[in-house]
């Protein structure tokens, strides 16, 4: 028997990896998070899996006690997590408690909502000449930060910034930013990104917070700051240029015919 923690994507269903739905299909108990994660993508097992559960209103107990009696059965679980299960997933807490019941698991990465709202606005979040990092974060709430980790730490790197679980607090998010990115500085604020109610605002530091407000975002949006959604001004990448020596190692013999 065998925990199965897998990425379901952003929303769309055709964005679950094929990894992914294929382990949900053999799974006879699937736990879902129904506020996150839509019913469309449990079409493949509606007819086949025992039990289909939406956790949204399971407490971490009793999520682990239906855990405990599929391993009791012998039977697979699927625990779909939105987005990719390694980013504010909540995995950890319950990797540790299938560790201590000495029950086994495996992570099925998935497609983030950073990377989803990233195609959707047709952007490059890392230009030659402008940035080569992404900070993922969030914005501090009832979980604690380390002072280093608070958002104007983070934002002396000049960096784009993918802010998770933030839409609430956008006006102070705006006001720690523009210290150091300045008024001018684009962003994008992506609502439900995938999902047939997908929504956005582009705008900059300084007006984000009333088209924000004008939309009525409330939660699962994803802010995103930084020069590159919004310049041309970039330098070509190395990779592909003439002067770049490219090395290609060809197959031995052997290789070839194997």
């Amino acid at each position: 028997m065998k925990v199965y923690f897998i990425g379901a994507g952003p929303g769309d269903p055709e964005l679950m990896t094929l990894k992914g739905a294929r382990i949900l299909k053999q799974c006879p108990v699937v736990l879902y998070a129904g506020s996150l994660i839509p019913r469309e993508l449990l079409q493949e097992v509606e007819g086949s899996a025992e039990q289909i559960l939406d956790t949204a209103t399971m407490d971490l107990e009793q999520i682990s006690q239906v855990i405990g009696q599929a391993h009791a059965e012998g039977k697979d679980v699927a625990r779909l997590q939105c987005g990719d299960p390694s980013l504010y997933g909540a995995i950890g807490e319950q990797i540790r408690r299938l560790e201590q019941a000495g029950i086994e698991y495996e992570v099925v990465p998935g497609v983030s909502a950073m990377a989803a709202s990233a195609a959707w606005l047709g952007k490059e979040l890392t230009l030659s000449g402008v940035t080569q990092t992404i900070v993922m974060t969030r914005y501090e709430g009832k979980t604690p930060f380390p002072e280093r980790e608070r958002l104007p730490q983070l934002a002396q790197s000049g960096a784009t910034l993918a802010i998770h679980l933030g839409v609430t607090r956008i006006h102070k998010i705006v006001e720690e930013l523009i210290p150091h990115y300045g008024a001018d500085c684009p962003v994008a604020v992506c609502y439900r990104t995938s999902w047939p109610d997908q929504d956005k605002v582009i705008g900059t530091l300084s007006d984000i917070v009333e088209k924000v407000r004008a939309k009525k975002f409330t939660r699962t949006a994803l802010i995103l700051v930084g020069q590159v959604l919004d310049t041309d001004e970039f330098e070509d990448s190395y990779l592909y240029s003439k002067d770049q020596p490219h090395i290609f190692r060809p197959r031995s013999k052997a290789g070839a015919e194997s």
